[in-house]
């Protein structure tokens, strides 16, 4: 995979990990109710006015520092998905000074409430992308984490380190295993690795790397992706 296309990837993927998503509807806000209700300990008048000013939307201006203030508080009471919101901003840039020790420790406390989208950033920065030396058994714990959650670039990722034996004894099975899952799960560039994978592997082999594959999307209890 390019270097190009990873960084793409891993862009759009700290975004979704940071559990926002780009409006489709851009219906108006009562700022000053929200404001309100926000500064009473609303948590969801919290998050509705944080991702208002982190999207620009619903005739509320873009202004990172207004949306980091927001998830700041909400991140503080301990919401998982804040915290990750939070150490996103501080990853950036956006909106606070870039920080990766600060998004470092935003993330671990999401991570530790079972959060996928943190555990799948730790995973990300130990694989080096944060300019973090890479710590490849750190990124395998995290990946490992995420992808057992159902996140599916964890999984993908967590294959590729199988396959290039990266923090972890390198392992055709257990490689084509994950990165089966995420196609599975409707990964098309983890789709594509696959042909790539199967180099160098027996039919045996790559029987039953599918046959796990199948059975881990399909048993009871998956939690969602």
């Amino acid at each position: 995979m390019s270097a190009r296309r990873t960084s793409a990837r891993i862009a759009c993927a700290l975004i979704a990990a940071g559990s926002i998503a780009l409006a489709q509807a851009q219906e108006r806000i009562n700022v000053e109710d929200l404001r309100v209700r926000a500064e009473s300990g609303e948590r969801g008048a919290t998050r509705e006015l944080a991702e208002a000013y982190y999207l620009g939307r619903g005739g509320v201006p873009q202004d990172f520092k207004e949306a980091f203030r927001w998830y700041l508080r909400l991140a503080r009471q301990g919401d998982a998905r804040a915290q990750t919101s939070v150490g996103l901003m501080y990853a950036r840039g956006y909106g606070v000074e870039k920080s990766v020790a600060s998004a470092q420790k935003w993330w671990s406390y999401a991570a530790a409430q079972n959060e996928a989208g943190a555990q799948f950033n730790l995973g990300m920065m130990y694989s080096g992308v944060e300019g973090v030396a890479p710590d490849y058994p750190q990124a395998v714990h995290w990946y490992t984490q995420a992808a057992n959650r159902g996140h599916v670039q964890a999984q993908h990722n967590l294959g590729m380190l199988y396959h290039e034996g990266k923090g972890v004894a390198r392992d055709p099975v257990r490689a084509y295993f994950w990165v089966g899952v995420a196609a599975l799960q409707g990964d098309d560039v983890a789709r594509g690795m696959l042909e790539a994978l199967r180099s160098g592997m027996s039919m045996e082999q790559i029987r039953a790397a599918e046959r796990q594959s199948a059975e881990w999307a399909k048993k009871p209890g998956k939690p969602p992706r």
